[in-house]
């Protein structure tokens, strides 16, 4: 691990010590493969916490279809920024997904079949209220200005997960889905113009997350969004340093003189304020 006073941690760790905390959206990794072994470089390293559980492994919190594409390339090391999940500068909060292309009664019918779940109409105020203390599963907003509260007999966490996994396999391969966090599904109208709902979901704890994803309960794909400052992007660390014939250690030493000839260079620069990047 690098430990060069301001910047981030970054240490090139196994691959197979790396685990994903949701499932995986298949459709993403093939591109994102090839761009990686014709760039030659690992651009923006993924995110990751350790599980304290004894066993070495680390939880990706950010970045996981970068890992799959290392395991696809088969590659033995990955570079990773690494934060504890302690750390005063790591947020979590839960994705929406605003849905298209389906019919909205065929979207409700989906969900309201699944064996013990209950479709509650409630008001927005309420349903979020439900929400927060765990007593509705996910919200559901309807294009006509309907909100469901979906709820279950049972309400433990891998029971809860369980579930949400189940509303989420309804329409994840049936409609149109994006990420977005818009809870109020007017402001979607326009945007979407042939607007199925929106699909609100929980939020978890980190230590809640890193129990699931120890257990190997993996959360519905595109349902967290982690946060960490400062983070470490545009790194564009070669693969053949990940590659190359040596132990782990010798591989950090490497690491650890190419950041800081990176700084003796002035190739590091640090920005505070937020930030958009045109060149993704």
């Amino acid at each position: 691990m690098t430990k060069i006073r301001d910047l981030p941690l970054l240490g090139i760790l196994p691959l197979d010590k790396l685990i994903l905390h949701e499932r995986h959206d298949q459709q993403r990794s093939p591109g994102l493969v090839d761009n990686i072994r014709s760039s030659g470089v690992l651009r923006n390293p993924p995110i990751i916490t350790p599980l304290h559980d004894r066993t070495g492994r680390y939880m990706v919190l950010d970045g996981a279809h970068r890992t799959l594409s290392f395991q696809t390339l088969g590659m033995h090391h990955i570079l990773a920024q690494v934060v504890e999940p302690d750390d005063p500068a790591l947020s979590i909060h839960p994705w929406n997904h605003v849905l298209w292309g389906m019919e909205a009664d065929e979207f409700y019918e989906s969900i309201n079949s699944i064996p013990f779940i209950r479709l509650e109409a409630c008001t927005q105020e309420d349903g979020y209220r439900q929400l927060a203390s765990h007593h509705a599963l996910a919200l559901i907003h309807l294009p006509g200005g309907e909100t469901l509260a979906a709820r279950i007999p049972v309400n433990d966490l891998v029971t809860r997960v369980n579930f949400l996994n189940a509303i989420v396999d309804r329409y994840k391969d049936r409609a149109g889905m994006d990420r977005t966090s818009i809870k109020e599904i007017e402001a979607l109208k326009k945007l979407y113009p042939d607007l199925t709902g929106l699909v609100v979901l929980p939020g978890f704890r980190i230590e809640d997350i890193l129990y699931l994803a120890g257990e190997n309960h993996l959360l519905p794909t595109g349902s967290t969004r982690f946060t960490i400052s400062p983070r470490a992007l545009h790194v564009n660390y070669p693969l053949s340093e990940l590659e190359a014939e040596i132990t782990l250690e010798e591989k950090n030493s490497n690491l650890q003189r190419w950041l800081q000839e990176r700084l003796a260079n002035k190739g590091v620069r640090y920005y505070a304020e937020a930030t958009f990047l045109f060149d993704e």
